[in-house]
């Protein structure tokens, strides 16, 4: 396993519903392991099985799965327990980081950082990867995480408090290396190529 590519819910669910799905097989055929976990499949199979308009899209990933495009993690080779103590460890953090009213707000869901333990772990085991992801909070939060002040500010319009102790100190957030799903829409041969040359 030279590579992976992690995916998180959202770019999953967006190729699904414009019909670029058989893009991963292409990637797959580059020797890149396609990953997700558990919380994801919740969100892109589980969930979506139940509500008619979002079954079809749901049935097109699992197929996916079931051919062994994109992986579970555990097919990987990652504990389960392991993978769940980073992600209630990295949820715990980022979301204890903005208060508003003394109260926290929480910034990041848990699929999405089950995604970036997943990359911690594969990270401490040699194994290059990156995450397609397309959520703007959680870019922030690994990318720049000052400026998720005027981010929260302007979204949820009322002041905000932001603690950056944790985050600093947790410098993990700073390797983080994602990979935009917005270029998944360019599916020129030459696209497939920059892709899978992390």
């Amino acid at each position: 396993m030279n590579k992976v590519l992690i995916l998180d819910a959202g770019p999953l669910i967006n190729l699904s519903m414009n019909g670029l799905l058989e893009i991963f097989e292409k990637i797959k055929s580059q020797n890149i392991t396609i990953a997700i976990t558990s919380y994801v499949y919740q969100e892109v199979v589980n969930r979506p099985l139940n509500i008619p308009r979002f079954e079809l899209g749901a049935l097109k990933i699992k197929k996916l799965i079931d051919k062994k495009i994109i992986q579970f993690s555990e097919e990987l080779g990652i504990n389960n327990q392991e993978l769940e103590q980073e992600t209630q460890k990295l949820l715990r953090i980022a979301n204890s980081a903005i208060r508003t009213e003394n109260k926290s707000i929480e910034i990041v869901s848990i699929a999405e950082t089950s995604c970036l333990a997943l990359s911690i772990i594969l990270t401490k085991k040699g194994i290059s990867n990156l995450i397609a992801i397309d959520e703007r909070t959680t870019r922030v939060l690994f990318e720049k995480p000052e400026n998720l002040r005027e981010l929260m500010t302007n979204k949820l319009h009322r002041k905000i408090n932001l603690s950056l102790n944790e985050l600093k100190n947790f410098n993990t957030f700073n390797n983080f290396k994602p990979f935009y799903y917005s270029c998944f829409y360019k599916c020129s041969s030459s696209r497939h190529a920059q892709a899978s040359s992390y």
